[in-house]
């Protein structure tokens, strides 16, 4: 047999015998096992699988209608130019959110809604599309599209945006909702065009142009006219001395300059000249009107309308079967009845009786009300970890995300000595088709609660996570507000309810520019707030994991932040070593820390007269 032969021939065998996340993603062919000098087998010895073992599956095309519509919708999501019936998702880079797009497509493709839970059961495409049939027998499933709805009757807000109108009604002029942006344009700006561009965006999505009036207490939508423009004010640097301190204060002014969200428009942009050939663009949005998602819609079509107004040329994209308006109004006739209850009900099962309050050790007492200042350390998990990571990740079933979770979860537990740990994680709620393009706020916020009772290993607790995740995920429609209400947690004004640690995995690809004779770059914004008491915001960069750990300046210094992410760093790298160990016996100090508190601290011998 050649490799792929026998390759397929070894996949069969195992699959007949094993869970599907137990099977190998790679097979590689030895001469012979490595051995250590006990005779024992040299686990470190063993070579990484190259790229071409992934591929060693036997290519089969897809059969049949069903796994040729999974092949397509995989094809397209993936990025990959062809997907055979062996394939397996998560292996050609599938992960959660991607995850939630194909069941949404797959859902309009052919009628059937898939429980989040059986594509991480059934990953392989051609035992994916069995479970597909299967459902597709108990017949057509009520899958309500989203239509626009008449502008002429009043426009609800969505139950995303009434929860952060109430939080702007109870803190007048709060920046903890900004969206502050900064880019750096280096090359030959046309600011005309520039401008011209930013009115466009603006004209195109109603989310942009909405603005919040109150009736009777009643919050309503209106949207302003097309021609609104959206408000860009300039300021040149070039003869100043000390331009990058001034741009640093511009940065904060603009991010700390709070919205009229009655008046409008909820963005706005600053254009500072620092040279001939340098630019910076400061874009602020309000929570309110935009989310992640939209970063990367909004940094794509500005891309396309510079491009082509440069060029003399008119509008190039395609108008929008529906705007955010629509949505909402969708969102709120379809969560209702038997849909809205189940979900409730997964909520008020999984949170009751969860801590108030995780009881982490600050460096400062909590103030009576939370304060919003807050700081970064970088964090980076390397290379050979992060391969570490996913091979762990793909041998027990689950996500990246999944992973560090349980990792960040095992860590606020040795903290807080609970084992009752509630952590925030933000999701994308953009599980259907028709809403890919738009920009407004999707987003929603799933409260996880994850068990570390009774000294589990490694594996348990990604088994453990992985469960919890899925749960979360597929009741993910219900927004956190009715969550918060449903659950009815002690409401206290120095912590935010029910979670007050957030993991962020960034799914979403990063804002990229792409325009004629200017290269875009970030910049520093100057924006220093937190949300919670710890957030935690990480994304894959090629081969690492990087991000930063934010904390509440109130609450900690920075080394406190700087031993936490070791200790984050020290499970990680431990559950890679050995699954089979015990979570809550892992080393996490480092030995100049540990020498430090068991001897520095008690060197507390004096001489007597």
């Amino acid at each position: 047999l050649d490799g792929a032969e026998l390759a397929g021939a070894l996949r069969a065998h195992v699959s007949a015998r094993l869970p599907d996340y137990m099977v190998p993603s790679a097979f590689v062919r030895l001469a012979a096992l490595p051995l250590t000098a006990n005779g024992k087998l040299d686990r470190k010895a063993l070579p990484m699988p190259e790229d071409e073992a992934y591929a060693r599956r036997a290519y089969e095309p897809p059969q049949g209608e069903i796994e040729t519509a999974l092949a397509e919708i995989w094809a397209e999501l993936l990025g990959v130019e062809r997907v055979g019936r062996h394939d397996h998702f998560f292996e050609l880079g599938g992960h959660s959110l991607l995850a939630v797009q194909l069941l949404s497509r797959l859902s309009r493709a052919v009628g059937v809604e898939l429980p989040l839970t059986r594509l991480f059961a059934k990953p392989v495409l051609a035992d994916l599309a069995e479970s597909v049939v299967e459902m597709s027998r108990r017949g057509p499933q009520d899958l309500p599209a989203i239509v626009a709805v008449s502008r002429d009757a009043p426009l609800v807000l969505s139950f995303a945006q009434q929860r952060l109108w109430f939080l702007a009604q109870l803190d007048q002029g709060s920046t903890s909702y900004h969206m502050p942006l900064a880019w750096r344009l280096q090359g030959a700006l046309d600011r005309s065009v520039w401008q011209r561009s930013l009115d466009r965006l603006l004209a195109r999505h109603e989310a942009l142009r909405s603005v919040f009036v109150a009736s009777e207490g009643e919050p309503r939508v209106e949207v302003l006219p097309k021609d609104a423009g959206l408000p860009v004010t300039e300021h040149d640097l070039r003869a100043r001395g000390d331009a990058d301190a001034a741009l640093l204060e511009l940065c904060r002014e603009e991010a700390r300059t709070p919205f009229d969200l009655a008046r409008g428009p909820l963005i706005r942009g600053r254009l500072i000249r620092m040279s001939d050939e340098e630019h910076v663009l400061l874009l602020t949005q309000h929570h309110i009107v935009s989310d992640g998602w939209s970063l990367g819609v909004l940094a794509r079509e500005l891309s396309q309308l510079y491009r082509a107004f440069e060029a003399g040329q008119d509008d190039p994209l395609p108008p929008l079967a529906i705007q955010y308006p629509d949505y909402a109004a969708w969102q709120r006739r379809w969560l209702t009845g038997e849909r809205l209850q189940s979900q409730a009900q997964y909520w008020r099962n999984n949170l009751s009786g969860a801590p108030a309050r995780l009881a982490l050790p600050t460096d400062r007492p909590r103030p009576a009300e939370q304060s919003f200042a807050g700081a970064m350390v970088p964090v980076v998990i390397d290379a050979d970890l992060t391969r570490g990571l996913r091979r762990l990740s793909q041998r027990h079933g689950t996500t990246l995300f999944m992973t560090v979770l349980a990792a960040w979860a095992a860590v606020l537990s040795r903290l807080s000595g609970q084992d009752d740990i509630v952590i925030g994680v933000p999701s994308a709620n953009r599980g259907r088709r028709e809403v890919e393009e738009l920009i407004g706020c999707f987003v929603n916020t799933l409260a996880l609660r994850l068990d570390l009772s009774g000294e589990p290993s490694v594996s348990e607790l990604l088994a453990r996570t992985r469960r919890t995740a899925l749960g979360a995920q597929e009741h993910q429609d219900l927004p956190f507000e009715q969550v918060v209400e449903i659950v009815q947690p002690p409401r206290r004004l120095d912590h935010t309810p029910l979670f007050q640690v957030m993991l962020a995995w960034q799914n979403n690809a990063a804002p990229a520019f792409d325009l004629p004779g200017l290269r875009v770059e970030g910049a520093a914004d100057g924006f220093d707030q937190v949300k919670f008491d710890l957030e935690l915001n990480l994304c894959e960069h090629g081969e690492v994991i990087a991000g930063t750990l934010g904390y509440a300046t109130a609450l900690f210094d920075q080394t406190t932040i700087e031993r936490q992410r070791g200790y984050l760093l020290a499970l990680l790298q431990a559950m890679v070593a050995d699954a089979r160990q015990e979570v809550g016996r892992i080393e996490l100090l480092p030995a100049d820390e540990r020498a430090y508190l068991l001897e520095e601290l008690n060197r507390t011998a004096a001489e007597y007269p």
